[in-house]
């Protein structure tokens, strides 16, 4: 078991490296920033009125989806969070330097993807024209947090796993 976690560590590592060094590209030094802002959660709630104003009769099983789905996804992602404390890639791997402030000191699992999957999920399922969109949307906060040097490849699998789960119970509940 300790050489599958070290062999793990090191290609989480590696492909951390390699992401992270995406240097010298004005795109992603402006755009990954704000990537990883839209995964924040601020502007979530404007889902509500543009499903209400596309197809209204989504919108309350769109509402009660989102609402059950987060409220299994926040409680999950802290309890994981505390138990595993892993410790973000800035602080961890010498040479790297955070390009963004992050809310907390544990990176496992990155709290932002499992919110932009759980999104997705909700999105392509409502409205399947979405998909693609939508998780590439997701994928590419993912992607951003492992860039601004916070995240780890595997936090970001942890938080895909979460977010898709998460949205896939509240869904089970409500439609």
């Amino acid at each position: 078991m300790r050489s599958f976690v070290h062999g793990l560590t090191r290609w989480d590592t590696l492909f951390f490296k390699t992401i992270f060094g995406w240097n010298g590209s004005r795109f992603l030094a402006v755009g990954f920033p704000w990537v990883s802002h839209s995964g924040n959660g601020y502007y979530y709630p404007l889902l509500v009125p543009l499903v209400y104003l596309g197809e209204p009769d989504k919108a309350l099983p769109f509402v009660f989806s989102a609402l059950a789905a987060f409220g299994l996804e926040l409680p999950a992602y802290k309890v994981v969070k505390a138990m595993v404390k892993r410790g973000r890639p800035c602080e961890t791997l010498t040479g790297v330097q955070r390009r963004t402030t992050s809310g907390d000191r544990f990176s496992f699992p990155s709290g932002h993807t499992a919110a932009a999957c759980l999104v997705a999920t909700l999105l392509s399922h409502f409205f399947p024209a979405l998909f693609f969109p939508a998780y590439a949307w997701a994928l590419s906060v993912g992607v951003s947090r492992i860039y601004l040097g916070v995240h780890y490849p595997t936090d970001i699998l942890a938080g895909i796993v979460l977010g898709v789960l998460s949205a896939l119970s509240g869904m089970a509940l409500f439609c």
